[in-house]
């Protein structure tokens, strides 16, 4: 299994790119975002990316989120994919079908990236092959699915294998984040994540 914690390059923030399409379902990036935003910019730089350039997402609930950034997995040391529904009609199965969104998942992996997803943004990770033979979890709807396309699908809130770290259902997005927070970051960073939110952490870490 890769080196479970890359080292960073001193002097700089760990750099988070938080990757959105069409029909994404909010509360996927709000959490981590949330917590990402706690930490500061000089220790984490974070933002949104898309496959194809800037553009303007539209969300699950119709919100407009404009990502100025373009997809370089070359210059994050996390990505991270949200969830996008479940099922026929969802955003997250347009972009299964699509393809273009695995695909670019799939090229950007390299030494030294780790790739995150909250709630079923595990099954664009999935569709890209990444997630065959190894430990993870998703939303329990999709639980099924994802142990029959290959994963070794693993009990906990957050399961973190390395080079890729998944979390299950909507809000453990929040335990997500502060899970690489206190992974890249420390404990006492992570801390006071959580004081600042008032938010206590449920369920479990798996690193098994």
């Amino acid at each position: 299994m890769p080196s479970r914690t890359p080292p960073l390059r001193a002097g700089r923030p760990l750099r988070v790119h938080t990757v959105l399409y069409d029909g994404v379902e909010e509360q996927d990036f709000a959490g981590h975002i949330e917590v990402f935003g706690i930490v500061g910019e000089e220790r984490l730089a974070q933002s949104f990316v898309t496959v194809g350039g800037s553009r303007r997402v539209t969300t699950s609930a119709g919100m407009e989120i404009l990502c100025r950034d373009a997809w370089s997995p070359h210059s994050a040391d996390v990505i991270i994919v949200p969830g996008g529904g479940y099922g026929e009609g969802s955003g997250l199965q347009r972009e299964i079908r699509r393809g273009t969104l695995p695909r670019a998942l799939a090229a950007a992996r390299r030494d030294g990236l780790v790739l995150a997803a909250v709630c079923s943004g595990t099954m664009l990770l999935s569709a890209a092959g990444i997630t065959a033979g190894r430990r993870c979890t998703t939303h329990h709807i999709a639980l099924e699915d994802l142990r029959a396309q290959g994963a070794r699908v693993a009990a906990g809130r957050v399961v973190d294998d390395g080079d890729l770290v998944t979390c299950g259902g909507v809000t453990s997005g929040i335990d997500l984040g502060i899970w690489l927070v206190e992974r890249f970051l420390g404990p006492d960073t992570a801390l006071f994540a959580e004081e600042v939110l008032e938010y206590e952490r449920r369920g479990t870490v798996n690193t098994a």
